[in-house]
Formats: structure tokens, C-alpha cells, sequence
């Protein structure tokens, strides 16, 4: 379908479609919002989103900006509507992507303040989650001892898990619908096992109603849990899977093996979630120190 057989109007539905056709939830409906703040800023203007041109892309990037919102939101904001006009480019629904020669928004990963707790604030965690119940205990531990992502532990299932090769082992369909095998540790096998309680399939974590949980229903029962532990620190479900990573790494597992535990294709990803890179006792200086001491004599 060429852009000159029919308005621009006409096409956007259909570049929107094929854009998100590509993608699932979580990320989807992440896209769709993105999509839906671009897509009223141009309609208060007057403006058919496929026609906008390089300026009407930096002047909506200053207007979120003026709104107070994030570098990083606005970095992720830019990268959606990017995709979208690659995508309709290909698809020759546009002539030009208008987002080539548009500045990103430098981010500062290392200034942000994200939510991480700390070993003792877990474990108070971890308790409160224990006595909350089963499914509560099997929910924190999937999340900070595991590092899964809130919707793969809502869609683990009692027939993902298997034995081989002397492990319990989780199947799990994360980002980019990849598959993994992860171990279950003890403390995890057992928090599992008594959540599912004898059952031999349906969701590891079970809904009030006895289905599958949903994220948002997996975000209430952990801030509820976190509310009874007395961490004062607001607690989402990801700032669990960032204290698996942070926690690894203060530990003294490799980054490459963190990185292949998180599921992540670039380490810097990885090295993102790691909210200790300021922990002095970590600091470099500390190895090159003693190790050029003792080359000193006497």
C-alpha cells in the first residue's frame, strides 16, 4: 500500500496496527500510551500525526519536558514515536522518518533515584510476605530471589516446572516472547510448592477468585505486604527484580553471569539495575591498592 493511494488520515490506523502488531504486553500497552500522548498533542494543533516533520517532533519532546516529566520518559516517549515512523517508512505509508535528526534526551542513569531495598529491608519484606500467606510468600520471592519480571511470575504456571539434572527448574516467556529455564533455590522451591499446595496445574499464584493474578492485582497484594513489613520505602514489583540485580552484584556474581540471570542482551542494561555503583566498599581502589602494596619493599 503506497502513502499516495490514500490520505494520511486514511493510513494512520493502519501504521499504528502494524506498528503494535510487533509487540506484547507489557511492552504493548507501554506503546499504546506513548501513542495516545503524541497522538492528542498533534489533534490540539490540528496536525495529522504521519505528517509531522522534524520541528513538530522537538517542539512536542520540549512540551513534555515543560511538564515537568522525566528525561527518561521523554527519552522512551521518542523512541515509541521513532519506531512507529521507521516501521510506516518501511511500509511506505510515510516518505520521511521526521525523528532521524531529533536530539534524544540525555539520560543520567547514575542520578536516578530508583527504589532498591536493602538486604535487611528484603528480609522484613520476605517475612511479612510469609505471614501474609502462601500466595504473598511465593509472589516477593519469585520477584527479588528469582529477579522475574511481575507479568512472568503472574503467568508461571504449575506445568512450567520440571525437574532435570538435579534441579527444580521455572519455564518462563519473557520480553521478545524469549524462553528460559531458571532454578529454583530452595527458599523459592518451597515458597512455590506451598502456594500451589498440591495442585498439579493451573497459576502458581492464584487471583482471589481462584484464576490467574494480574499485574495490578500482584502490585496491591506486595504493597499491601511491604505496608505490614515497615519498609517506608514505596516498593513496586520491579524494584524487586532491581534488588535481585543490586543484590547480585554487591554479592560478587559476575556481571555476566547477572546479565545471563536477568535475561538481558547487553550488560549495560544490566549494569543499569545496579543501584550499589557508588558502594565504597565495592570502589576499585580498595584491590589496585593492596595489590601494588605488596609489590613495595620493606
Amino acid at each position: 500500500m503506497r502513502a499516495g493511494l490514500q490520505t494520511v488520515e486514511d493510513l494512520a490506523p493502519f501504521a499504528v496496527a502494524g506498528f503494535l502488531a510487533r509487540y506484547r504486553e507489557p511492552t504493548l500497552g507501554a506503546y499504546r500510551s506513548d501513542l495516545r500522548c503524541f497522538w492528542a498533542w498533534c489533534l490540539e494543533r490540528d496536525l495529522p500525526p504521519l505528517s509531522a516533520r522534524r520541528p513538530h517532533i522537538e517542539l512536542y519532546l520540549r512540551d513534555l519536558e515543560r511538564r515537568g516529566l522525566s528525561p527518561a520518559t521523554v527519552s522512551r516517549r521518542l523512541s515509541t514515536i521513532a519506531g512507529l515512523f521507521k516501521y510506516a517508512l518501511l511500509d511506505e505509508l510515510v516518505a520521511a522518518d521526521p525523528t532521524v535528526a531529533v536530539g534524544r534526551p540525555r539520560v543520567q542513569w547514575e542520578g536516578q533515584r530508583r527504589t532498591v531495598l536493602h538486604p535487611l529491608e528484603f528480609a522484613a519484606v520476605l517475612t511479612a510476605a510469609r505471614r501474609d500467606g502462601p500466595t504473598a510468600h511465593a509472589l516477593v520471592a519469585l520477584l527479588g530471589m528469582l529477579g522475574l519480571r511481575v507479568s512472568e511470575a503472574c503467568a508461571a504456571r504449575i506445568e512450567d516446572l520440571r525437574y532435570s539434572a538435579g534441579y527444580e527448574l521455572l519455564r518462563v516467556v519473557g520480553k521478545g516472547s524469549k524462553p528460559a529455564e531458571i532454578p529454583l533455590p530452595i527458599p523459592v522451591l518451597r515458597a512455590v510448592n506451598a502456594a500451589t499446595d498440591g495442585r498439579t496445574n493451573g497459576p502458581v499464584l492464584l487471583s482471589r477468585a481462584g484464576g490467574q493474578m494480574s499485574r495490578g492485582a500482584a502490585a496491591r497484594l506486595l504493597a499491601r505486604v511491604v505496608r505490614s513489613s515497615g519498609v517506608s520505602s514505596p516498593v513496586s514489583p520491579h524494584s524487586l527484580r532491581r534488588t535481585f540485580c543490586t543484590a547480585g552484584l554487591i554479592s560478587g556474581v559476575p556481571l555476566r553471569d547477572m546479565q545471563y540471570a536477568m535475561r538481558h542482551a547487553d550488560a549495560r542494561t544490566t549494569m543499569r539495575y545496579d543501584m550499589a555503583r557508588a558502594n565504597l566498599d565495592r570502589h576499585a581502589a580498595h584491590s589496585v591498592a593492596a595489590y601494588l602494596a605488596g609489590m613495595a619493599v620493606g
